[in-house]
Parts: C-alpha cells; sequence; structure tokens
C-alpha cells in the first residue's frame, strides 16, 4: 500500500511539474493582465501618478458615448457578418472542394486561402486603393454609369460607411473557415455519403443532414474563433480607415487603442477591454448551451 502511494504521489509530483511551466506562463500573460484590467477600469489613471478610484465612472462614460455606441454596433454587425456569413460560406466551398463538384479542386481551395497569407496590412492598403477616389471601384462604376465625375461616397454615410470593411473582411477570412472545415470533412467515413447518394440524396441533403450534423463540434470552434476575433478586430479597420471618417468605421478596440494610447487614459481604456472581454463570454457561453442540446439531438 506504502508502494502504491508513494508511486501515486511521484505521479503527481511529475504532473505538476510538467504542466507548471505552462501555467506560468498563461497566468502571466492572460490571467494576471485580465485582473490588471478589472482593476484599473474602476479609476482614473494616466500611468505616471497614483491611480485615483472612481467607481463605476468610466462604465458610465462609456455607455453615455455615442462614439462607443457607434463603435459597439460597428462590432456587432462585423460578429453577424463573421458567424453568418463567414462559417457558412466556408462550409459551402468546403462541401464544393470535398465533393469535388468543381474542377481543379486544389486551384479553388487555394484562391480562396491565398488572402489569409497576406499580412492584413497590405491587403487593407490593396483594397484603399481600390476604394479611393481614383480607384478600379469608382472607374467600374463611371464606366456602368456614363458618369464621369462619380466619387466613392459610402465612407461619408455614418450608417454605411462600415460595408467596404464588411466586404473585405468576408473576402479576407472566409478561406480559414473553408480548410479547416475541409480538412474536418476528411475524416467523415465516406460510407455516410454513399449510403445518403444510395437513398437518393441531393448534395444540399448530403450537405445539411448528412455532413454539417457530424461537422457540430468544428462549427462550435470555428464560431468561437470568429466571435472572439470580431470582437477584437483592429488591424485591418485600423489600416483601411483608422475608424474615420468621424468614427464612422471605429470598433471599440480602435476606440480603446484611442483612448488608451493617445490620450492617455488607461483607466478608461481598461474598462473598455473589459467590455470586450464580457462581450466575449457572453456570446461563447450562450453558444455552449445552444451547442450542447444540439450534439444531444445528433449524438
Amino acid at each position: 500500500m506504502s508502494t502504491y502511494r508513494s508511486k501515486h504521489s511521484l505521479l503527481k509530483f511529475y504532473y505538476v511539474l510538467f504542466i507548471a511551466p505552462g501555467l506560468l506562463i498563461y497566468t502571466a500573460i492572460i490571467v494576471f493582465p485580465v485582473f490588471f484590467s478589472v482593476y484599473f477600469s474602476f479609476t482614473e489613471w494616466a500611468g505616471v501618478e497614483k491611480a485615483r478610484f472612481v467607481g463605476l465612472d468610466n462604465y458610465k462614460r462609456m455607455f453615455e458615448d455615442t462614439v462607443f455606441l457607434h463603435s459597439l454596433r460597428n462590432n456587432i454587425i462585423i460578429v453577424l457578418v463573421s458567424v453568418l456569413g463567414q462559417i457558412p460560406l466556408g462550409l459551402i466551398l468546403a462541401y464544393v472542394v470535398y465533393r469535388k463538384i468543381v474542377r481543379f479542386g486544389q486551384f479553388f481551395q487555394a484562391m480562396i486561402f491565398f488572402p489569409v497569407a497576406i499580412s492584413a496590412i497590405i491587403v487593407a492598403i490593396l483594397w484603399n486603393q481600390i476604394f479611393a477616389p481614383g480607384g478600379l471601384y469608382t472607374s467600374i462604376i463611371r464606366a456602368l454609369t456614363g458618369d464621369p465625375l462619380y466619387v466613392v461616397q459610402i465612407f461619408e454615410n455614418k450608417t454605411f460607411a462600415i460595408l467596404p470593411i464588411l466586404f473585405v473582411i468576408l473576402w479576407y477570412y472566409t478561406g480559414v473557415y473553408m480548410v479547416i472545415f475541409i480538412a474536418n470533412m476528411r475524416r467523415i467515413p465516406e460510407s455516410l455519403v454513399e449510403v445518403a447518394l444510395i437513398d437518393g440524396a441531393n448534395e444540399k441533403q448530403i450537405l445539411f443532414k448528412v455532413i454539417t450534423p457530424q461537422m457540430i463540434p468544428v462549427i462550435f470552434t470555428t464560431l468561437i474563433f470568429a466571435i472572439s476575433g470580431s470582437l477584437k478586430s483592429f488591424d485591418l479597420i485600423f489600416a483601411m480607415t483608422g475608424g474615420g471618417p468621424a468614427h464612422y468605421t471605429e470598433v471599440i478596440a480602435i476606440y480603446m487603442y484611442y483612448h488608451t494610447f493617445k490620450y492617455y487614459e488607461y483607466g478608461f481604456g481598461s474598462a473598455v477591454s473589459v467590455v470586450i472581454v464580457v462581450l466575449s463570454l457572453v456570446f461563447i457561453l450562450f453558444l455552449q448551451k445552444y451547442f450542447k442540446k444540439l450534439e444531444k439531438k445528433y449524438a
């Protein structure tokens, strides 16, 4: 018995020794900054003098700021485009490649995935040239309408200024999800599809009644990636518009960046970061509850 206990204690020691480095790193770069941000979100701090406790003033100010509310609105739209656009489109494109519905499937797959291999900054610069006053988009519209004086005005519209960015985001990230779905579709037994074909199922029925139920855990994972990535969107949008003009294309991460590193309001910036984390958790917990029901249904 004593030998068993000693072996068990030794295994526990090695287990702790094995996970300790990773746990320490995770605590240092994830856990500590989160608690650090939560604490400073209740303070007024410029990064130099002693932080002054202000309670919920930062949160009150934030939700009374029309710029923040518009940024939140833009982020929610980006989440919807990611969840209802990138993932379904990625799933359909993956199915097209998986079932070899189009010729040259590998080339087709590579071309859709190719944008992800380019830096987001480069992508932003390229699309800025397309939407520029004398860019490709303007030239096409001038040719189609016969109006040589046409200029792009969508960025001057507070409601619709975000639309070009949404298009670029959809184009840029869909390939990631397509590749994830293709990799997991190839793990599904081919016999399932063969049986469905024998029973007379068409491609639409195979996709939604055979393939999709098998992909539920993967879809849940991609939804987490899409939501968390959408809520912290920064580089592509910042490089395209910087949140302008007049904050029309601003998102929460850019709003936080300006207040933290331009206006030196570290306490207020921490409050904004806490809101981003809370929104991510709320969306993910809701999805987790919903997908648990789906997993039970298709188990």
